[in-house]
This record gives structure tokens, sequence and C-alpha cells, in this order.
């Protein structure tokens, strides 16, 4: 495993989650920033969250990719026996389930920190709410062990990066409480 290759990619997955606790903890200055901006969609601050989410999962599939093509020898086929990957499939739409249904309960308002925004969001104790405390952040990191699992299981670099992001994302969900 290349420790260059996981510096470089612990250091680009930590600007989403750098980012998304610095507008958590100081919504104002988030707010201030995008009254500044010249573009139309980024005056509001969770149209704007919107699209940083979209640029941070841009760049994380970008880092993930990349990850599987290096440690892959210029591949980005699957490695995984069937086992494996009927597992990961699993873990994916799982985690993927958690996702929309967060998305479904809060709609963009909600999930883009609406209510650290001025913006009257109710609180939800339905599922996923119901069972987790932080569904969104369990759904992307079951994604995350379920990606790396099909494409680079049983390979020794295949927990690398699922362990790095559920770090992130642990560290995240603990700032935000």
């Amino acid at each position: 495993m290349s420790v260059g290759l996981l510096v470089t990619a612990a250091g680009l997955l930590s600007v989403e989650r750098v980012a998304y606790i610095a507008i958590w903890r100081d919504p104002r200055r988030f707010t201030k920033a995008c009254a500044r901006s010249t573009w139309p969609r980024w005056q509001d601050p969770v149209s704007a969250l919107t699209w940083l989410f979209i640029g941070f999962k841009v760049v994380q599939v970008a880092v993930f990719l990349a990850w599987c093509y290096v440690h892959g020898a210029g591949s980005i086929m699957p490695t995984a026996p069937s086992t494996a990957i009927v597992v990961g499939a699993s873990l994916l739409a799982l985690g993927q389930l958690l996702n929309a249904s967060v998305f479904y309960q809060l709609g963009s308002t909600g999930v883009f920190y609406g209510n650290r925004f001025g913006h009257d969001v109710r609180w939800c104790r339905r599922f996923p709410f119901s069972h987790l405390r932080h569904p969104q952040y369990v759904g992307t990191v079951l994604s995350i062990w379920g990606f790396f699992l099909i494409m680079r299981f049983p390979n020794p670099d295949w927990v690398a990066l699922p362990l790095l992001e559920t770090v992130y994302y642990a560290i995240s969900a603990t700032l935000e409480d």
C-alpha cells in the first residue's frame, strides 16, 4: 500500500468533513460568505451547501476510483469473490436506503443544515431516525465499506479508506451533537 497515496487520500477526503464541521459550528460565517457570492445559486446557504455536497461527492468518488486504479495495477475491476460481492452490494444497498430515507424525511433544506441557517426544520422521529442518531452518516459509511468490499477485497489495502472514512464520519457525528 502506498503511504503517499494514503496521505493524499486522507487530505482530500478530510476537506469535506472539515468544511461541514466548520459550517455546522459557525453557520453565520458561511451565510455571510454566501451573501457575498456573485452566483445567485450560492447566495442561499442551503443551495450553496447542496452544490458543495455535489462537489465533495465527486472528489470522494474520484479518490476511491484512483485508489482502486493504483492498487489494482491500472484496473478498476472488482477483485472480490462472489460472496464478498453479495455482502458488499447488500451494504451499499442498505447504506443508500438510509441516505434516501434521510432525504425523504428531511428534504434538502433539512439535510443541508437548514435549521442552522434559520429555516424551520421539524424534528423527525420516523425511520431512519427512529433507529439511528446519524442515519445519513451510517448510510454513507456502510456504502463505503460495501464499495471497497466489492472493489478491493481480499487485498490488504481494502480496509484503509473505509477505516479512515469511518473515523472521519464518527468525528463529524460527535462534533455535531
